[in-house]
């Protein structure tokens, strides 16, 4: 429960001090002034919130960049290197596509109440129209400053996040995980050949590899076209979208 919430439910955890000076700011009206001034910290409070998260979504993708162009780097460097750390690499990159889709997560919570004041505060002091194109908008905020709420599940953000950047990622790891078995050691000259070199050790056998990497690349096939219609909650996009859907407010 919150601080208001539950000043409202035990108004006599109050002291008469407290109440008589809350009952005096609540009764003061706020001028023009002062009103425009704290929507203005407010918007600009927000607006550096939702750009630092940003700014980790951003540095998390450059991780798995960086991952990528080593494990390609380090596999193709010598002949003798196994193929196997390609796709083990995929692992990894997929820990960093999670970790990027709970980031999102916290990044539209910010971004959605930015758009909101854009679209409802600035655009009718901007246009000199002062109607808001909603009517709840204020309300919309304070609930959720009160008691925030993610505005996407996490499955549909990783396959948002997959969509936008992780997809040609594992494009690249599977294209050079096959050109890999058909260049080293030698360039292979059937597919007999580039099965046998499919095998890791005796481990694993062809068989064992090749399941192992279309259910991969399978699974994130499906993550990348169901993910957005689970429960209708699909994120629309990273800039616009969610203040057009106020349910999405209420997760």
């Amino acid at each position: 429960m919150s601080k208001l919430q539950d000043q409202e439910a035990n108004p006599s955890s109050e002291s008469p001090d407290e109440r008589s000076q809350r009952t005096a700011f609540e009764k003061t009206p706020l001028t023009r002034p002062e009103y425009l001034g704290v929507m203005t910290h407010f918007y600009r409070a927000e607006s550096h919130r939702s750009t630092v998260w940003r700014q980790r979504m951003d540095a998390t993708t450059n991780w798995a960049v960086l991952t990528c162009a080593g494990m390609l780097s380090f596999a193709f460097a010598n002949p003798n290197n196994s193929h196997f750390l390609l796709l083990v690499s995929n692992l990894v990159i997929f820990g960093y596509m999670v970790i990027e889709a709970r980031r999102y997560r916290r990044y539209e919570v910010y971004q959605a109440r930015l758009r909101m004041l854009e679209e409802n505060f600035l655009l009718p002091i901007v246009s000199r129209d002062l109607i808001s194109p909603k009517d709840y908008w204020r309300q919309e905020i304070c609930g959720d400053l009160d008691n925030p709420t993610y505005k996407s599940r996490l499955l549909p953000s990783i396959g948002l996040r997959l969509r936008r950047n992780y997809a040609f990622i594992y494009a690249i790891l599977a294209g050079a995980w096959l050109l890999k078995l058909e260049m080293h050691p030698t360039l292979a000259t059937s597919f007999e050949e580039v099965w046998e070199r499919m095998a890791v050790g005796r481990l694993l056998p062809p068989a064992v590899v090749l399941a192992g990497g279309v259910l991969f690349y399978g699974s994130m096939l499906v993550l990348m076209f169901m993910g957005r219609r689970i429960h209708g909650m699909g994120p629309a996009d990273e800039v616009a979208g969610v203040e057009r859907h106020p349910e999405r407010w209420k997760i």
